[in-house]
Formats: C-alpha cells, sequence, structure tokens
C-alpha cells in the first residue's frame, strides 16, 4: 500500500482504515510549526515559574506537590516507567501500528507541548516496522488509556519491548540501537501528553470498526444467496416500501439486495403459482434489521473519526496565549458509548444470519432436503454448523453487555468516573471473529440450499459469491470434517471475497460521502 498523508485533525476513515491494514504513514511536514510552538510554550511556561500540572506537578491526587526544576526530567521518565502495569496479552501489530499512528496524529496539532523530535522518532517507528509491545489490559477509559500509552511511551525511551517485522520481540533499548536510533529523554510535559489520551481505546474501535464493515458488507451478500436458496421473494425489497418509512439505512440495504438478486433465474421460476404469500421475518425484514445496523454503525463512525482527529491528553497548551489548561478531553466516554453501540449492532447481524441458516436447515421452513444433505438420517449434513452459529450468537450477546454503563473509583478517587471505553473496544474483537463464523457458516448454507435446484441459476454476482465459495469449500454429498470448511469460510468472510465477488453491486460503507 501507498503511505498515508497524516494531516493532523483531517484524516479520513478510509484512511485509518488504510493504516489499519498495512500501509505506512507520511506526517505532513506542515504540522512541526505548531508542534515547536507547543514545545515553546511549554519552556515559556516553565520560565514563569508558575505551578501546571504535569509540568512541575506532581500527578492524579498528587497534583498539588510542587516538583524542582532540577527533576523535571526524572519526574517525566517516572510517570512511563510507575504507569507501565498493563498485562494480558499483547495488543495485535496491526491495532498497535493503528494506536501509534493515533497518538502521532494527537501530539502532531501543537496542543500537547512535545518536541519535534519526539514525533520524529514515533514516525521512524512506524516507517522501520517497530511496534512497541503493549499490553491489552489495564485501561479503565480515563483519565486516558494510562497503562497501555505508558508502554507505548516506554518503546520511546528503551524499556519494555518492541516487535520487529520479523515477528521477533527485543528488548526496546536493543531494538531501537539496531535501527540506529536513540532512546528519547523526556522534556517537560512529554511523557504525561504521551500516556494521556484515547488512543488504545480509539485503536481498538477503529480496527474493528473496520472489520464490522467488511462482516456486514458480506451478510448483505449471505442473506440474498439464502433468499434464493429458500426461493424467498424479493417484493419486500421494493424501494416504495422503503421511502415510506425513510431511514437512509433501511433504503440503501434494500437497494442492494435488490441488485444482488437483479436477473436471477431462480427468482423467476417462483413468481407464479407459488403458495406462500409472505417470508419468515429473517428474510423479509433484511433491510429493516440490516438497516438499522448500518445507522448505528455510521454512527459510530462519526463518533470515531472525530475522536481519532481529536486532541486528548491534559492539560492542553495553547500557544497563541501561552496558557496550560486542565480539562477532561482524556474521558473515553464517546469511544465507550461507539463501541457499545457496534456491539449491538454485530449481534444483530449474526443473530439475523443465524435464523437464515436454521431456516434453510427445516425441511418444513425451507422446502428442502433435511439438513440440506441428499441423504437425511444416514447422515447429519449442516445440522451442527447451525448449533455452532446459535452458540456464537449467544456468546455475542453476552459480549454486548454495554461496558459505558460502568464505572469505578480510582487514584484515591480523584478520578471518580471512567468510562471503560478500553473493554468496550477490545471485546468487540472476540465478536467479529464469532460474527464473521457465523456469516461463514450460511455462507456454506446458502451455497448448499442453491446446489438443490440443480442447472437453475441465481444472478451474476450471486453466482460469482458460490463460485468463489466452491473454490474453498465443496458440495457436501456425504458427511465429512466439517471444521475446515467452516474455517475457510470465515476467512471468506473476513477476508472480503464476498465483497470482491460483488464488485458489481454497490455495498453500502460506513464513511458517507
Amino acid at each position: 500500500m501507498s503511505a498515508v498523508l497524516v494531516r493532523p485533525g483531517r484524516v479520513t476513515l478510509t484512511e485509518w482504515a488504510a493504516v489499519y491494514r498495512g500501509a505506512g504513514v507520511t506526517l505532513d511536514e506542515s504540522c512541526f510549526a505548531r508542534i515547536t510552538a507547543g514545545a515553546d510554550a511549554v519552556a515559556a511556561i516553565l520560565g514563569r515559574g508558575e505551578p501546571v500540572y504535569g509540568i512541575n506537578t506532581g500527578f492524579g491526587k498528587l497534583a498539588s506537590v510542587r516538583i524542582d526544576a532540577a527533576d523535571l526530567e526524572r519526574l517525566q521518565r517516572n510517570i512511563v516507567l510507575s504507569h507501565c502495569v498493563g498485562v494480558g496479552d499483547a495488543m495485535p501489530v496491526a491495532v498497535a501500528r493503528l494506536m501509534l499512528a493515533l497518538k502521532i496524529a494527537n501530539v502532531a496539532q501543537g496542543a500537547s507541548g512535545v518536541r519535534p523530535d519526539t514525533v520524529r522518532l514515533m514516525c521512524a517507528l512506524l516507517e522501520r516496522g517497530l511496534t512497541p509491545v503493549v499490553p491489552s489490559q489495564g485501561s479503565v477509559g480515563a483519565s486516558g488509556d494510562l497503562a497501555p500509552l505508558a508502554h507505548l511511551a516506554g518503546a520511546l525511551i528503551g524499556v519494555g519491548e518492541i516487535e520487529l517485522p520479523s515477528g521477533v520481540r527485543r528488548p526496546a533499548l536493543e531494538a531501537l540501537g539496531k535501527a540506529g536510533l536513540a532512546p528519547l529523554t523526556l522534556a517537560p510535559k512529554e511523557g504525561l501528553a504521551l500516556l494521556n489520551g484515547t488512543q488504545f481505546s480509539t485503536a481498538n474501535a477503529l480496527a474493528a470498526l473496520f472489520d464490522i464493515e467488511t462482516v456486514f458488507q458480506s451478510a448483505l451478500v449471505t442473506g440474498a444467496l439464502s433468499t434464493e436458496a429458500a426461493k424467498g421473494s424479493d417484493t419486500p425489497f421494493d424501494p416504495r416500501i422503503h421511502a415510506l418509512r425513510g431511514h437512509r439505512g433501511q433504503i440503501e440495504t434494500a437497494a442492494t439486495l435488490r441488485a444482488l438478486m437483479a436477473g436471477s433465474a431462480i427468482r423467476a421460476s417462483h413468481r407464479t403459482g407459488d403458495p406462500r404469500v409472505q417470508d419468515p421475518y429473517c428474510l423479509r425484514c433484511q433491510p429493516q434489521v440490516m438497516g438499522a445496523a448500518l445507522d448505528l454503525l455510521r454512527y459510530a463512525a462519526r463518533t470515531l473519526e472525530c475522536e481519532a482527529n481529536g486532541v486528548s491528553d491534559n492539560p492542553l497548551i495553547f500557544p497563541d496565549t501561552g496558557e496550560a489548561l486542565s480539562g477532561g478531553n482524556f474521558h473515553a466516554e464517546p469511544v465507550a458509548f461507539a463501541a457499545d453501540t457496534m456491539a449491538i449492532a454485530l449481534c444483530e447481524i449474526g443473530s439475523l444470519s443465524e435464523r437464515r441458516v436454521a431456516m434453510l436447515v427445516d425441511p418444513a421452513l425451507s422446502g428442502l432436503p433435511a439438513f440440506l444433505t441428499p441423504n437425511p438420517g444416514l447422515n447429519s449434513g449442516l445440522m451442527l454448523p447451525q448449533v455452532t452459529a446459535a452458540a456464537l450468537v449467544s456468546e455475542n450477546k453476552q459480549c454486548a453487555h454495554p461496558a459505558s454503563i460502568d464505572s469505578i473509583p480510582t487514584s484515591a478517587n480523584q478520578e471518580d468516573h471512567v468510562s471503560m471505553a478500553a473493554h468496550g473496544a477490545r471485546r468487540l474483537h472476540g465478536m467479529v471473529a464469532n460474527a464473521a463464523g457465523i456469516v461463514g457458516i450460511e455462507l456454506i448454507t446458502a451455497a448448499q440450499g442453491c446446489d438443490f435446484y440443480g442447472d437453475l441459476r441465481s444472478s451474476a454476482p450471486l453466482e460469482a459469491v458460490r463460485e468463489a465459495v466452491r473454490e474453498r469449500v465443496a458440495p457436501l454429498a456425504d458427511d465429512r470434517y466439517l471444521h475446515t470448511d467452516l474455517r475457510a469460510a470465515s476467512e471468506l468472510v473476513r477476508g472480503r471475497a464476498l465483497v470482491r465477488a460483488v464488485r458489481g453491486v454497490p455495498l453500502p460503507a460506513l464513511e458517507c460521502p
């Protein structure tokens, strides 16, 4: 991928998605004037001798403790060391890279008081593929993602570990040295600026958002294919129905479903003489359910794009007036709400998909052979994949309890209300994997259902999908080891194979024009 030019405050979701998927990062050089002005403002504040939180005072409950000028460098190093208390598995490299890019965009706006050399070192890490090893647990989402960001800052001063492009982990000091980079000696305010902020929560939420978009689009494709396998009607997707209600997401998903099924010989085969009056909700109400999910996801996308382009550390430096103002931009409540919203949408995407699987394997509902096997009884067919889908749906429901409604006081009750955005965002990765597994099971089920119609073909886009499936998963005749098939189908979903297969059909996207 070509490098993304990061223009602090103006980075699009598409650009952040490219960074997550491996694109390089080039920081707009014009921002260095603002960075320098912020660092100069910190120096001027120190020169006036006035007490300013985090610059020449202690932190949190210790904010009233004045620090001597001779100890200011040590103060910043100490806050990094004392806050490197993360536990659990390390962040995935792609998410950690995104977090580092978000932190660069945050401090490059000149309101954090860091020096140009500090920003350039962070850019150098991304350029050389050096990723700080950041434990994924330990943040409550205010006062910023302190523990995870401390591990990021620790790598800059030569503490902790860095993962090399080869996947090997090395002590940070060693990794920096071999890359020709010198560790930082932190100047006043810099340690606090690097630790404070919502970049851990935001990176996890954004990464999940980009993956959810793929699962959502794939679920629209499998939903259309399931409708074909059930010989369902496309009448419920008529634009006149959805125009009367007016929800944008509903209108767009109905249009996509119509386009996916346009020209289908399977649909044409039962336009007349079909005794059924209405399809089950899992087919008929796809625009209403998936459209509502799309609207929720777009709300989350707008929130996260705003957060990614904002400044969320504390205190904030205003070079024009020479002021340092203490506030609460580190509180990640917007991210927590966005993450909870995404969890709800994920649950419904998976739940609707599983209901279509259950409908297709039930001969009383689908009119197809029981469990979609040519020889039921001797063979169980797709009986158990539906059970797996049901298990994943239930697990996602359990995971979707809102994180944002929880809070626990920290720092001797100074930080007495926190967002839990880190929890809310981090749990989304497992939920995405579950949803992709469910949609993958539907993909196998829908393709198997259509196979029973012999030479009767679906639309061109959906036949391209069936072809993509059959390149990885053979039709099911007699029972066989299905684990490999389920894994392959999930990979097709997460790898955007279905999106590519229907490339002629515009699929709803989360970044609205």
